[in-house]
């Protein structure tokens, strides 16, 4: 018996799909507040909720906003139920930025690649703190005692270093509609 997913439309290619998209939602996922295992989940759950129904595949770039789409209203729909999800207070506005950033760019690297590069212009202290909070996970605490600087100091140091971060994304890549 066929299956019927593969055959509503002719360019309807679940693999493919995956394999062009996953990446792209589960980072998209992670860049508004989503810990790596509810990423995990949810980038999951956003691809079986598409398989169960499928949709008229558009370009890359229609077919990305709507499953990042789906993966958004997945996580409310977690939150709502959960709660404590740690989303950033600006998962709003980082969904416009990512949306705009990403553009055509299904998988998001284009994203990565210039953030790699804006993170090299901080200064070593700044990279330091941000690397130990965002990988290592430290407390502010932790970093304040490793840079020898106050937590109040370690607050300002990495609020400078993100505002700084995004200008530069803004300068390479635009800012979203409002």
């Amino acid at each position: 018996m066929p299956d019927d997913l593969t055959h509503r439309h002719d360019s309807w290619n679940p693999e493919k799909l995956l394999a062009e998209h996953y990446l792209g939602v589960w980072r998209y996922l992670r860049a508004i507040g989503c810990t790596i295992h509810l990423a995990d989940d949810l980038a999951q759950e956003t691809f079986v909720a598409v398989l169960r129904k499928p949709f008229e595949l558009q370009s890359d770039h229609s077919t990305a906003a709507y499953l990042r789409r789906v993966a958004f209203h997945l996580l409310l729909e977690y939150k709502r139920k959960f709660g404590g999800v740690g989303l950033t207070d600006q998962a709003e506005l980082l969904d416009r930025y990512w949306s705009r950033w990403a553009g055509a760019d299904a998988s998001g690297d284009r994203i990565i690649d210039e953030l790699k590069e804006c993170f090299q212009r901080l200064t070593a202290r700044a990279q330091k703190s941000l690397k130990m909070r965002f990988e290592d996970r430290a407390s502010r605490e932790q970093i304040a005692a490793e840079l020898q600087i106050t937590e109040n100091g370690v607050k300002n140091l990495q609020q400078r270093a993100k505002a700084q971060l995004r200008q530069c994304l803004e300068e390479k890549l635009g800012t979203p509609d409002r």
